[in-house]
């Protein structure tokens, strides 16, 4: 009896945590940032100010979420994320990792599906910050990379969605690589785990795992970009990189005994 109740009340507090991510997304989007329009004129101060905005938010969902009994974390080596002008790579088991990111990180830019612009959750936080929409084209990577030069600290998932079901990681796209290989720039890999595994692809909010899950967020050391380069062509080297960075994570990943 007292595992259903605690389940039940997981069940609950899940369906609070998800109403007041998306009630607190319309409110910024109805009141904060036309406030933010209204009495900051400089595009780039305004940008600043609403990824603080966000941050702060978002930081609140996960201490609701920790209040509530949903979830528990621990944070290693986050320190390494204050550093200005990052390409954050994570990888992407469950649906809130880029809440934790965001909520962790300084002036974060994230690349964000063109149709979160349109959403009316989402579009007001996504249009106020300036995050890159992956609707650009062959702009995108230029943009990524005028991000970070800039001093932004960018967030990517190689694997463009979250982790299939069963597996350690999913196909890699070749998007981050090529940001790196042509940006020159060095990579922070962000390895994220999830026990139990839950609010995966696929997977509805409502189906909580036996106990209250564990996110587990572990910054690793940066991965140089410059051996990649001698490959001869630019397109070589981000192949080479994707492979190498498949290898990197399923490696790290089985270290910490995910997918056990």
């Amino acid at each position: 009896m007292r595992e259903r109740l605690n389940r039940l009340w997981r069940i609950c507090g899940t369906g609070v945590s998800f109403a007041a991510f998306g009630l607190g997304g319309l409110l910024l989007w109805l009141l904060a940032f036309p406030l933010l329009r209204l009495f900051v004129r400089d595009e780039d101060r305004r940008g600043l100010l609403a990824r603080r905005v966000i941050r702060r938010s978002f930081a609140g969902h996960v201490g609701l979420m920790r209040a509530l009994g949903v979830l528990s974390y621990e944070l290693v080596g986050i320190e390494r994320l204050r550093r200005p002008g990052l390409l954050i790579l994570a990888n992407h088991p469950t649906l809130i990792d880029v809440v934790f990111l965001v909520s962790l990180v300084e002036d974060a830019d994230c690349v964000v599906r063109a149709g979160l612009a349109e959403n009316p959750f989402t579009r007001g936080p996504v249009r106020a910050t300036g995050y890159v929409r992956n609707h650009l084209g062959p702009g995108l990577v230029d943009d990524c990379i005028a991000s970070v030069r800039a001093g932004r600290r960018l967030l990517i998932f190689p694997e463009g969605t979250r982790t299939p079901r069963g597996q350690l990681l999913g196909p890699l796209q070749r998007g981050a690589a090529n940001i790196a290989v042509r940006g020159r720039l060095d990579m922070t890999p962000v390895l994220i785990t999830c026990t139990p595994r839950t609010l995966g692809k696929g997977e509805k909010w409502y189906r909580v795992p036996p106990r209250r899950f564990h996110v587990r967020i572990e910054v690793l050391p940066d991965i140089p970009v410059a051996p990649f380069l001698a490959a001869g062509s630019e397109a070589l080297a981000a192949r080479r990189l994707t492979g190498y960075l498949d290898e990197f994570y399923k490696t790290e990943l089985a270290r910490v005994g995910a997918g056990t």
